[in-house]
């Protein structure tokens, strides 16, 4: 394999060629893509046409996959992926596409909110990886936020005003911006809010960013109203033009970004009549952001 990496246009993430996913890499490979991600944040790799176990084997190189359990309402025994998959798609377990008011649809929608994944739990996400198994013809896109540039761009009296910060994040306080709020009691406990620092530092290049979604409710020490209000300024602030990239997919891309640095969402399409079917999978980082407190 003869690796190259290349910066997209006018944006700051970055394509790779020459890899096949469906070998095995060896590690300078795999320090290669690190090190990418370390200053892309998003990487892009076409015309990868990789089973689940390949994708399973490739997201190994780089630390331990997060099972999908609890950062969803789908039961079971109502699964379509092995657990070791978030599936982002629009089909349940019998390769159907959601009817419009399933309540898994419906919960999913929140996906389409800026966030960064599994900032609702106490140890968050480092990287995702998502291949697309089968697409529409006309999107729907990804968007990724970098969220480097945008603390850089920071006037220095919001940068000491966020210094510090923590916030509480949880999949209830995502979803209940689009009305859905009929979680079970069980589902309740699961999705208890976690505690996470508003700015955090890259452990490598030692940037800092702002550790922003949607899943973020309140800010500690805040009443509840004025944190939202500024956390929702901070994202409108975060998702201005000049930090994004947008993704259009291809059949058989996989991207992989770095929840760290990035927050992203998917876009708006038909989804009651086209199959989009892409899986995820999720590499844990090492330790929480902050200390954790249980009620």
């Amino acid at each position: 394999m003869h690796l190259s990496i290349f910066p997209l246009a006018d944006c700051f993430a970055g394509e790779v060629s020459g890899v096949d996913l469906q070998q095995p890499l060896g590690p300078k490979t795999v320090s290669a893509i690190e090190s990418a991600m370390d200053r892309y944040a998003v990487l892009v790799f076409r015309d990868q046409n990789i089973s689940d176990d390949e994708q399973l084997t490739f997201s190994q190189n780089f630390g331990p996959i997060e099972s999908s359990i609890g950062g969803n309402i789908t039961k079971l025994d109502q699964r379509r992926l092995q657990v070791e998959f978030a599936d982002v798609s629009n089909l349940d377990q019998n390769q159907d596409i959601y009817a419009r008011d399933d309540r898994r649809r419906l919960f999913n929608l929140g996906n389409r909110l800026w966030h960064s994944d599994s900032s609702f739990r106490a140890v968050p996400a480092k990287y995702s990886l998502l291949s697309a198994r089968s697409i529409p013809v006309n999107g729907p896109n990804t968007e990724y936020a970098d969220m480097r540039a945008a603390y850089d761009a920071l006037d220095d009296k919001t940068k000491a005003e966020v210094a510090g910060l923590i916030c509480e994040h949880s999949l209830m306080y995502s979803r209940g911006q689009l009305g859905f709020t009929d979680f079970t009691e069980e589902e309740q406990k699961t999705f208890a809010p976690v505690r996470q620092v508003l700015v955090r530092t890259h452990p490598v290049t030692m940037r800092k960013s702002l550790f922003l979604a949607s899943h973020a409710g309140t800010i500690v020490g805040w009443p509840m109203a004025e944190a939202r209000i500024f956390l929702r300024d901070l994202i409108e602030y975060a998702t201005q033009p000049q930090f994004v990239y947008v993704h259009h997919w291809r059949l058989h891309d996989l991207v992989m970004w770095d929840n760290r640095q990035t927050m992203h969402r998917v876009r708006r399409f038909n989804e009651t009549e086209n199959v989009r079917d892409v899986r995820r999978t999720t590499i844990s980082s090492d330790r929480p952001t902050t200390a954790q407190v249980t009620n």
